[in-house]
Parts: C-alpha cells; structure tokens; sequence
C-alpha cells in the first residue's frame, strides 16, 4: 500500500466519478483504474462498487475512508515539520554546558535564539565536560559547551572565547588590597581547587599557573563546578583561581584580582557531532559567538 494509492482512492471516495476524480489528479483515468485494483488486492476487499449507474463505495471502503484521510494527513504534517527542521524554524534541540557558561553570554545567546526559532524546543542539562562527550557520542546531545577541546575524532570543536584566570579571595583578605597580585603571593594560602574528575584540563591548569610560580598549592578542598569554587572562598574556607566570567556570579564575601604575569587562558569551547549537519546548532553557535564579542 502506498500514500500514492491512499490518495487517489481518498479523491475518488470524494467524486464517486473515475473521470471527475482523474481530472482532480491529472492523470488519465487508465492509471486511476490500476491504482485502485492494486490498493483492493492490498487490502483484500473491494472498496467500489461499480454499474452502469455510476460508483459509490463498499462498507469496506467506507471505513478505509476515515484511516485514508487521517493518514495522508499525518503524512502531510511529517512533511512540514521536516521541511521546517531543515529550515531551522522547528525541531529539538538538546544542550549540554558546564556551569561557568551561564556567566559567558550562554543565557543571552538562548534568549536571542529562541526569540527567532520560536518553534524550536530547547532542553539544557548542565554536565562536566567529561560527560558531555559521551553524551555527544552516543547521540543524547546535540550541542555541548565545554572547556576541552581534547576530543575523539567524531566530534567538531569551535573556539568560543577565551579569557584570563583571575584569583579569588574571601572579602578582606589581606592580598585583596592591591590591584593585582602575583600567584606565588598565594603559595601558603588554602586552596578550593576544580576537581581533576570533573576537568582534568582545568586541574591540571591551575597546577601548572601554580608550579609556574614556583610552588604546588595545599588543595584543601576539591569541588565540581566552578560557582562552588567561589562559594567555598566567600565562607573563608580557602583561595582559588577561576576563569575572569566568574566574577559575574555576584556572590557575597568574595572579591577577585588580576594575576600578574600569567598567560594562561580558560576557554570555552561549542562541540557537535562532526558527522551531522544541525542548522539549529549553527544557528545556536552564532548567537554564542555574537554573545560572547567583546
């Protein structure tokens, strides 16, 4: 059975005449006929009956009648939604970011988005970079903002921007006078460091801004997200280095210096499947690169 078959069947259903209905579908009559015989074989029943009288529809075809319009309907509707999927005005999109994206213009980029993709269903779920991969991989995201831009071959990266470490200090802190302070002015204090699970790239940066100063940091405490870094430093229980978007968190108890000499950068990266073309993601990525402009 095909929706070529269901169609021409529906239009004959309408006109009770093979002639007005060949007309409706601008084909000869000829095919019309074969078309119908090859649906009633389908469906093992007569649809029409036929006399010098004109056609008029069996009970089977009666109850085809109700089905065959439902369907070419749902088909007509699957066609305009992925008609409009690939023009980007509808669809899914699934977004995995990590915490500090919230203060990198993700928000912005959301909001400017779907105010042009109204139609476009947006699910966020917040995921360590570790996580987000193998959700990449295994086809549960769409699109992932993340801080690595090591990743298997599958996957595409694009740069999103690229910012300064800052140190974060509890409120009258006594490094916290100057302006600017050199991270070896650290190397005794506490430190509330970014879990090696959670980002190894991001552990192993901030050790190496430390030992490039010349010391290794006592890591009292170990968190997962980078707001829980400076949560941590605003109730005095430590220092810590975090990327410069942290200050826009506007937590209490907590203030924030430039570091002397240190070329070190956080970076945020967009990554997406490299083997699947996603106008929603190329539409999402440049919201992201105009939100993040300086």
């Amino acid at each position: 059975m095909e929706l070529r078959h269901l169609r021409y069947f529906s239009v004959l259903a309408d006109e009770l005449h093979f002639g007005h209905a060949a007309q409706r579908l601008a084909i000869s009559q000829p095919p019309l006929s074969v078309a119908i015989r090859q649906l009633e074989d389908a469906v093992g029943a007569r649809l029409f009956e036929r006399n010098s009288k004109g056609v008029r529809l069996t009970p089977a075809g009666q109850a085809l009648r109700a089905s065959a319009r439902r369907l070419l309907r749902q088909a007509e509707e699957a066609a305009l939604e992925a008609r409009d999927v690939a023009a980007g005005s509808a669809g899914r999109l699934r977004i995995g970011f990590v915490g500090a994206m919230l203060y990198r213009g993700m928000p912005q980029a959301l909001r400017a988005f779907q105010a042009r993709h109204a139609g476009v269903r947006i699910s966020l779920m917040e995921l360590n970079s570790a996580e987000q991969i193998t959700d990449l991989l295994h086809d549960r995201l769409d699109l992932g903002f993340m801080h690595t831009a090591r990743l298997p071959g599958d996957l595409q990266a694009r740069l999103l921007l690229s910012e300064s470490f800052v140190a974060c200090l509890p409120q009258g802190h006594a490094l916290a006078a100057g302006k600017r302070l050199a991270p070896a002015t650290l190397r005794d204090e506490p430190f509330v460091l970014f879990s090696r699970a959670a980002s190894p790239d991001y552990h192993e940066r901030i050790l190496a801004i430390c030992a490039q100063a010349g010391f290794l940091p006592e890591v009292r405490h170990e968190v997962r997200h980078w707001l829980a870094v400076v949560s941590m430093v605003a109730q005095g229980l430590g220092v810590g280095l975090v990327p410069q978007a942290m200050q826009r968190c506007a937590l209490q108890g907590v203030v924030f210096r430039p570091l002397a000499g240190v070329a070190a950068q956080s970076e945020a990266y967009g990554v997406w499947r490299a083997d699947v073309h996603n106008v929603l993601v190329e539409g999402l990525l440049h919201h992201m690169a105009a939100a993040v402009a300086p």
